[in-house]
C-alpha cells in the first residue's frame, strides 16, 4: 500500500497550509507528499524542498486518474465553483471516481459542519461528494469545517468603519476556527491516518455570537460596533443596494440563516485531537488582525 499523500488545490491557502503542516510540524518525508494544482508553476517553493507537484485539474476527468496514479491517501481540498449551477459538485464527483479507478487506498475530504441538515446553500455539494466517497467502498477521512475565522474580513472592516453590521442571524452561533488550526489538524490526520473510515467537524474552543464578535472586535480597533438586526429579506435587499453581485446574495443570506438556526454552532475537541494543540480563540485572532481590521 502506497504512503503517499496527494493533496488537490496546493496552490490554494489550505492546500498550501496543510502540505506546510506535512513537512514542518509532522516531518512528513517531502519524497511521501505531492502537491497537485491547475497551475503547478505556483508550487515551485515546494518543489525545491522535494516535494512533487502534479497538475490536478478537476474539469479534466481523464488527466485526473493519471495525477492520482500512485497515490495511497488522495485529500481532495473542496472547489470554490460556486455558480450555481452544480459545477462544484460535479468536479468533486470527478476527483472522487479518478481516486477510485487510479487505485488509492484513502480519500480525504473538506466539508462543512453539519452537511445532511445544513442551510448554507451550497452545503448539498458538501453532502453529495460525502455520498460519492462512501459508494467508492473506500477508507475515508472527512473533515467538517467550521468557518474560518479569517471570513470575517468579509464583514467586520466595513462594520467598524460605519459603526453598524447589519445581520439576520439573530442570536445564532458560529465556533469560528483559524484556518491554520484546521490546517493542522489535517496535516495530523493525513500524517497518522486511523484505520476505517472517520468524520470529524473542526471547529474553535466557543460558538459565540455576532453580538459578542462585534464587542470582541471594538475591545481590538477601539471602536464601537452596533448590530442592526433584519430580516433575511431585508437583508437581502440591503446587500443588493451596496452592490453585491445579485448572483450572490443568496448564498450569503445563508449563511446567516444557518448561524440563526443554529448549523454552524458545533463546538468539538478534534482540532486540539488532531493537531496537538488548543485552537487561536477568536479574541487572539482579532487582537492580532487588529491594523487590518481598521484599514
Amino acid at each position: 500500500m502506497s504512503d503517499t499523500i496527494l493533496v488537490t488545490g496546493a496552490s490554494g491557502h489550505l492546500g498550501r497550509a496543510v502540505i506546510r503542516h506535512l513537512l514542518d510540524s509532522r516531518g512528513v518525508a517531502p519524497g511521501r507528499i505531492v502537491a497537485g494544482s491547475r497551475s503547478p508553476d505556483k508550487l515551485a517553493d515546494f518543489a525545491a524542498r522535494g516535494v512533487a507537484t502534479r497538475k490536478v485539474d478537476f474539469d479534466d476527468p481523464s488527466g485526473l486518474e493519471q495525477a492520482f496514479a500512485g497515490a495511497g491517501t488522495v485529500l481532495i481540498v473542496s472547489t470554490d465553483a460556486l455558480d450555481g449551477a452544480g459545477t462544484r459538485l460535479r468536479q468533486h464527483q470527478a476527483a472522487v471516481a479518478a481516486a477510485k479507478a487510479a487505485g488509492v487506498s484513502r480519500i480525504a475530504y473538506t466539508s462543512l459542519p453539519n452537511a445532511e441538515t445544513s442551510k448554507v446553500s451550497f452545503a448539498p455539494d458538501h453532502l453529495g461528494t460525502e455520498q460519492a466517497i462512501a459508494a467508492t467502498g473506500l477508507a475515508s477521512l472527512i473533515f467538517r469545517n467550521s468557518w474560518y475565522q479569517e471570513n470575517l474580513f468579509m464583514s467586520l472592516p466595513q462594520a467598524l468603519k460605519t459603526g453598524q453590521w447589519y445581520t439576520s442571524a439573530g442570536e445564532g452561533r458560529i465556533a469560528f476556527v483559524a484556518r491554520d488550526d484546521i490546517a493542522a489538524a489535517i496535516a495530523g490526520a493525513l500524517a497518522n491516518p486511523p484505520a476505517g473510515s472517520v468524520t470529524w467537524t473542526l471547529t474553535g474552543s466557543e460558538a459565540l455570537t455576532n453580538e459578542d464578535i462585534a464587542r470582541l472586535a471594538a475591545d481590538a480597533v477601539g471602536r464601537p460596533v452596533r448590530l442592526v438586526h433584519l430580516n433575511d429579506e431585508q437583508l437581502a435587499g440591503g446587500m443588493k443596494a451596496a452592490g453585491v453581485p445579485e448572483a450572490f446574495v443568496p448564498t450569503l443570506v445563508s449563511f446567516e440563516r444557518a448561524s440563526r438556526e443554529g448549523d454552524l454552532a458545533t463546538v468539538t475537541d478534534d482540532v486540539a485531537t488532531l493537531s496537538g494543540r488548543r485552537p487561536r480563540s477568536l479574541r487572539d485572532f482579532l487582537a492580532a488582525s487588529k491594523a487590518a481590521l481598521a484599514a
